[in-house]
């Protein structure tokens, strides 16, 4: 298992708070009237599109340009009949592109992303859309039951992917603990967490030297988790970020006993082990 231990990213002490710096605000309201799943055939054509220029040129590239690989895609078409009711996958958030990855794994599928309100008002935030990004609004809760009714009707046969770290931290190995969103939707929706994990190969000579390329990315697809209705509501939550949080770190190569975070986000703050 290779961990590139890097120094060039600012890691911030919060090991859920962004370090990127979203330059631009576009003025976007997301309230109770924002189409969170938009359904029109403007959007379905422009998103149509947008997936031939997936398969040819940017999946391409993006194995050309991270190495990428992915593996155990056996286990979608093991758990196929399970998995086309609705799906919540999680995985570690390392990469600018790691969910082009994501969406490549998933194929034929299609996918949807939970994204930062910031990112979807930002400079990237049209392109979001169109590859599926539903925006989490913040301190509305008439917006906050508009998102989840779009998300219940998007998981009632869709695919809904969460970074459950909460941010990204570029080139991480260990997993940071996991928020409770993922694992809330899938007892609220009654759907399986399907777990996936970024984890890294060393680059050769010629990526490392002339590249500078600081590691060959893997992703690993596992197989479906459920909420354990033995249990009250709760610790149905709890127990079910545990065991996704576990399965992403076996996953990624690691121990969970020896990952240096606890599974469940307590406000924690960054291990420096480098």
């Amino acid at each position: 298992m290779f961990d590139p231990k890097t120094k060039k990213y600012p890691y911030p002490l919060d090991t859920a708070t962004h370090y990127l710096v979203v330059k631009k605000n576009d003025g976007t309201v997301f309230d109770r009237d924002y189409p969170y799943v938009d359904r029109s055939a403007w959007m379905r054509f422009k998103q149509a599109l947008i997936r031939v220029l997936l398969y040819i040129l940017v999946f391409p590239v993006m194995t050309v340009r991270t190495g990428l690989k992915v593996k155990g895609r056996k286990n979608l078409k093991k758990h196929r009949e399970e998995l086309k009711g609705g799906v919540i996958s999680v995985s570690n958030h390392i990469h600018m592109w790691d969910y082009i990855g994501v969406m490549r794994a998933a194929i034929p599928r299609r996918t949807n992303i939970l994204a930062w309100d910031k990112n979807v008002r930002g400079e990237n935030g049209k392109l979001i859309r169109l590859v599926g990004g539903i925006p989490v609004p913040e301190n509305d809760i008439h917006a906050t039951s508009a998102m989840m009714k779009a998300l219940g009707e998007q998981l009632d046969g869709g695919w809904v992917h969460v970074y459950s770290e909460g941010s990204m931290w570029e080139f991480y190995q260990p997993i940071r603990p996991f928020k409770s969103g993922a694992a809330y939707l899938s007892c609220k929706f009654d759907k399986p967490i399907l777990p996936l994990a970024f984890s890294y190969r060393q680059p050769g000579f010629i990526r490392k030297k002339i590249f500078r390329q600081i590691a060959l990315l893997t992703l690993t697809v596992g197989e479906p988790i459920y909420p354990d209705k033995t249990l009250p509501r709760d610790k149905r939550v709890e127990d079910l970020i545990i065991r996704s949080h576990e399965a992403v770190c076996r996953l990624a190569g690691i121990e969970p006993s020896e990952n240096l975070y606890p599974p469940v986000y307590d406000n924690n703050t960054r291990v420096d082990y480098y």
